[in-house]
């Protein structure tokens, strides 16, 4: 049966003022449901409009807001419908970006993506190129395919874009170098943003805070500290962020949480907090990365993270050899296939792994060593594998005083534009400030540089 897209909003009072808003896409026939009205943006390769006409169930009218389709790069519009929507209805995610108006005529604009199979029907009056669908129509008039082939752009409507079976890459966030609020005076993320371009973070690190509770560091609270202080800038000056859990060291959730649902459950209470589009988990150490149990636990903890937050990206950090995964990184890898966990990016860390002088060199071995195995483990070539990995380094010297240049790091970053791989961190923006002979510190990088030069090589990314 032909489906149209619709919107059903729910708890709007409530919705204006919570961060990580979240609207229904629902099926035509639902109560107080709104009329989808399409309109194409300027960039076909970079987002569409719908504007929508909100009405609660007693049928008075709310204001029009327009909807900007948040498309990660080089993807075309067929990228959202791929798969996800479903008639009975599916929760969708948007960015945390309500003005707290929208009782008193307010609007603005939030990012989503819609996922959505089957086949469209649109009103004899629709006009997708440079018109608009009036409200209760539908949207666009053709059916997307799925093939192996690269996604790949059109300004037809009988012809779609062709998708790629593979996941797609962050919906931005590809260069996200780590903030940490714990220590290294850390920097204010608005002076880094405004000096640099860079638009993503990741943030380090969510602990237990005593059993499944996750909290910054295992200390600081989700909200109303100095991490959520630094995550509203980020937001306000139109970036995002990652957070990562784990790390080295620290009380872990992993093995603190008994079962996959409850340790998904901590990852929720995180997500929930900040309206995140992505999450990463940083498995080292004996207790969570050389433990079987642990990895398994949170492997299918992220399959129910994955089901229950449609379009999330989920990435795995972890370390390396130099010339790629060891056994438990292999094993990693094996198990996210054979448990089915959805993991969109495998990111190694080449560094403390005996790298040497060269340590471009020998980072783009660890790199291909890791998409051979994505290879051999998915059936994938070289490209989708690609879109799988992700880098993150140390920028200057490491703690085993292993040196990437800022020459090394322009390479590997050049290197991973080339091959389109999906992620590129490094450890740490507060480490990105010169201190020449200063040795492996936690707020600079032990060479000569200016300040925030790796971060602005990554904004490249």
């Amino acid at each position: 049966m032909a489906k149209r897209i619709w919107i059903q909003a729910v708890g709007l009072a409530a919705a204006a003022a919570t961060a990580g808003a979240v609207l229904v896409i629902a099926p035509a026939s639902a109560a107080g449901g709104v009329g989808a009205a399409f309109s194409k943006g300027s960039d076909w390769g970079s987002g569409w409009e719908g504007k929508y006409t909100i009405s609660n169930n007693s049928g008075s009218s709310l204001p029009t807001w327009t909807v900007e389709f948040d498309l990660p790069a080089g993807h075309s519009i067929a990228s959202l419908w791929d798969g996800s929507y479903s008639a009975s209805g599916q929760h969708v995610t948007v960015k945390n970006s309500w003005n707290g108006n929208l009782g008193n005529g307010g609007s603005t604009s939030f990012g989503f993506n819609v996922k959505y199979s089957g086949s469209y029907v649109a009103p004899a009056n629709c006009k997708i190129n440079g018109g608009s669908c009036d409200p209760g129509g539908g949207g666009p008039t053709t059916t997307p395919t799925t093939t192996t082939s690269s996604p790949t752009t059109t300004t037809s409507t009988s012809n779609p874009p062709t998708t790629t079976t593979s996941n797609p890459p962050l919906p931005g966030g590809r260069g996200a170098p780590y903030l940490y609020m714990g220590w290294g005076s850390p920097p204010n993320p608005q002076t880094v943003m405004n000096a640099t371009g860079i638009k993503w973070f990741t943030m380090a690190f969510i602990l237990s805070s005593g059993g499944c509770n996750p909290a910054w560091d295992g200390s600081r609270p989700l909200q109303g500290g100095v991490d959520a202080n630094a995550i509203a800038q980020i937001k306000a000056a139109g970036g995002q962020i990652v957070p990562s859990f784990g790390g080295w060291s620290g009380n872990k959730l992993g093995p603190n949480c008994s079962t996959p649902e409850a340790l998904a459950g901590a990852y929720q209470k995180v997500i929930d907090a900040y309206g995140l589009k992505a999450i990463d988990i940083d498995i080292e150490n004996t207790d969570e990365f050389e433990n079987a149990t642990v990895q398994d636990r949170v492997l299918n903890a992220l399959k129910i993270v994955k089901a229950n937050n449609p379009g999330i990206q989920t990435i795995l950090t972890f370390g390396t050899t130099t010339s790629g995964p060891n056994s438990w990184g292999n094993r990693l890898i094996d198990q996210s296939k054979a448990l089915n966990a959805g993991v969109d990016v495998y990111t190694i860390m080449p560094f403390d792994f005996g790298g040497g002088a060269d340590m471009y060199g020998n980072t783009i071995k660890a790199a291909n060593g890791l998409r051979d195995k994505l290879k051999s483990t998915f059936g994938w070539n070289d490209a989708t594998a690609y879109s799988h990995l992700g880098i993150s380094g140390m920028n200057g010297l490491s703690d085993q005083q292993e040196l990437t240049s800022l020459d090394a790091w322009t390479k590997i970053t050049n290197w991973s534009k080339t091959n389109k791989t999906a992620r590129l961190a490094f450890w740490s923006a507060n480490r990105d400030r010169p201190c020449p002979g200063g040795g492996v510190a936690e707020n600079c990088s032990g060479i000569a540089q200016n300040d925030w030069d790796f971060t602005r090589i990554t904004a490249g990314f």
